[in-house]
């Protein structure tokens, strides 16, 4: 058995399209044009490419996309004024405070200035609130991005043994908890594994889709997998340089041994990672359409 890829990279371009065309009909029809803002401190070079690719992409889908760059010894004071001037701005409708932030402002304090209705990352205790007990809300955009994979391959996930490994506010939690909801992409039974699980190996074995987010390269290997497994690889890591001089990257999984296994997974890069930004522009367009009146 060879896995089928599931492609992050072709899910993303089928919704980003999606997207272009809600964007143009909310201008035609009602005047609106969805706004993000991405507010960056510093110059983490990691930060900033990440930053330049959300710009881009809310560009090319007609999206009014705006950057602050802030110098690094920007203080908490200044920060948390331009949040609550964003959170004011009727051109905006998702704010972006890109993390890291400098040690001298705290970030979870920054992060609850943002209002909710304007949390297009999905990391506001309210919004997070709202997720668990399943009403609506911005959804944090990775787990988001994993769910929107497996519904648009065909992964059934009714009645499902899901096995999250990770669990991270970020990721791994949201993830389970999302899979586990009465609702279409859920409805599994769902475990979740973190570093002081006991015998991994009983757990992973046991997964009908296995959602890796531990930040480890290649933990998981083809003898702690089932037949049939669906792989859902979240993590990004550094494993040494190309010889061109670019960054080589490893998922979670040890991917070319448990392809072999896995009826569908993910490859990294160009797995779950396209998804990420894809989902913040859809919770950008989805806020704009809330403050319209129009959802």
């Amino acid at each position: 058995m060879s896995a089928k890829i599931i492609s992050g990279t072709e899910v993303a371009k089928e919704i980003r399209a999606e997207l272009k065309a809600e964007v143009a009909e909310l201008a035609a029809k009602h005047k609106v044009v969805p706004g993000l803002v991405t507010i960056l401190v510093g110059e983490d070079p990691a930060s900033q490419s990440y930053v330049a690719a959300k710009n881009k992409t809310a560009k090319e889908l007609g999206i009014h996309s705006e950057q602050v760059t802030l110098p690094a010894d920007t203080s908490e004071a200044e920060l948390l004024a331009l949040v609550e001037k964003c959170n004011n701005d009727p051109k905006i409708h998702g704010i972006l405070v890109q993390l890291p932030l400098p040690k001298q402002i705290n970030e979870a304090k920054v992060l609850n200035a943002i209002s909710p209705d304007k949390d297009v990352d999905g990391f506001h205790p309210v919004n997070v609130g709202r997720m668990v007990l399943g009403e609506k809300c911005f959804l944090p955009c990775t787990p988001h991005g994993v769910l929107e994979l497996l519904q648009r391959s065909g992964v059934k996930t009714d009645g499902a043994e899901v096995v999250v490994v990770g669990r991270s506010n970020i990721v791994g939690k949201p993830v389970a908890n999302l899979m586990l909801q009465k609702r279409a992409g859920g409805n599994a039974t769902v475990t979740l594994c973190h570093t002081r699980t006991k015998d991994m190996d009983f757990h992973t074995k046991r997964a009908d889709i296995l959602i890796v987010a531990a930040g480890v390269a290649n933990m998981i290997k083809a003898d702690q997998v089932k037949e049939g497994v669906v792989v859902i690889d979240v993590g990004v890591n550094r494993v040494g340089m190309t010889e061109s001089g670019k960054a080589k990257l490893a998922g979670d999984v040890e991917f070319d041994s448990v392809k072999e296994k896995a009826a569908a997974i993910t490859p990294v890069p160009g797995g779950v990672g396209p998804m990420t930004i894809t989902m913040l522009m859809k919770n950008t367009v989805q806020s704009a359409k809330q403050f319209a009146g129009l959802a």
